[in-house]
This record gives C-alpha cells, structure tokens and sequence, in this order.
C-alpha cells in the first residue's frame, strides 16, 4: 500500500443462537467472525486494523454473505466444513496455530498439547493457549474444539457457554456421538 490510503473492513453483526457475532471481510476473504461481548475484542480489532492498515466500515459484501449462510447451515446441522476463504491477521506462529486449527474434524475434539505436538512445539502449551485465543475466525477456525487435557472446558472468547453449545451441537450431528481425540 505505497499510496498510504487505508482499506475498510467491512462488518456485519450476526446472531447465533450463542450469542452475537462480528464478522468482517477484506476484499473477497473473511478475515472477522469474533464474539461481540468477548474478553478480546478490543484486541482483535486492534490488530486486524493494524496489520491491514485498514478501517471498519457497517457493510456487506459477497464473501459475507456466503459465510452467514454457511453459519445458518450449520447451527441447523446441516453443514460440517466451511467453504469461504479466509484472512488471516496474525503472527507466524498465529497462523501455524489456526491452520492446525482448521484440520480438526467437526464433532472431535483435542487438547492443547495435540495441537503443540502437531506444529512441532511440544512444549508450547501456553503460547499455542493464547494463539487459540486470539483466533479472529471464531466457527470457522474451530478453537472452541480445544479443551484441556483432563477433557474439561477452557476458556472461550465467547464465554464458556458458547463453547459448550457448540460442541454440543456438532456432537448432536456427529455419527459416532462421543468422538474424542487424545493422543496424549
């Protein structure tokens, strides 16, 4: 961007039946889908309009709207996998985090250090902890499919409630009901 001009976010609420959602787009990519009364927002925000030089603006665009109708999909149990391109705002080691992520199939659930193992930082429990929470992709990157070790629920950008809900509702339309990986 040698010009200087900043680029606009688009965003839109959007409300699940776990609570209210932003979601945002840059250009043709999802790069927002974040808890509106979540205890990072300010802190997503932040950073994607830093890293993108970018504002918000209230708007829709075709990528948003592909995605509320894959959200509406889902919280029906009738989608497992999402299909819109994504944007990520975040550091290396953000990003290798959320792609790990996205590999986490609908209805499994894994621990942290799975999640450590797999990116080959088996001692990073904690860095890869706050690389889940600071995930701007809510639903779409599945954090809330991370819970502790001892297989109790950690916390959650949307609150723990949320996280119960959604796991719920993709054990609700998983084939094998209690699907559970813990390779610890």
């Amino acid at each position: 961007m040698a010009s200087g001009k900043r680029e606009n976010i688009l965003v839109s609420e959007y409300s699940s039946p776990c609570g209210e959602l932003l979601i945002g787009s840059l250009g043709d990519r999802l790069c927002l889908c974040d808890w509106l009364a979540g205890k990072h927002r300010e802190r997503v925000d932040s950073r994607l309009k830093r890293m993108f030089r970018a504002d918000y603006e209230q708007g829709m665009s075709p990528v948003m709207e592909k995605a509320i109708r894959q959200l509406d999909e889902y919280f029906a149990g009738r989608r497992q996998r999402f299909e819109v391109p994504l944007l990520f705002a975040g550091t290396e080691f953000q990003k290798a985090v959320w792609k790990e992520l996205l590999g986490i199939p609908f209805g499994v659930t894994v621990s942290y250090s799975y999640i450590t193992r797999n990116i080959g930082r088996p001692k990073s429990v904690r860095a890869v902890a706050n690389a889940n929470g600071a995930n701007p992709l809510s639903i779409f990157v599945p954090c809330h499919r991370v819970i502790g070790r001892d297989r109790t629920l950690t916390g959650y950008g949307g609150g723990l409630s949320a996280k119960e809900f959604l796991l719920n509702l993709e054990r609700k339309h998983t084939p094998t009901q209690e699907l559970l990986l813990f390779p610890d």
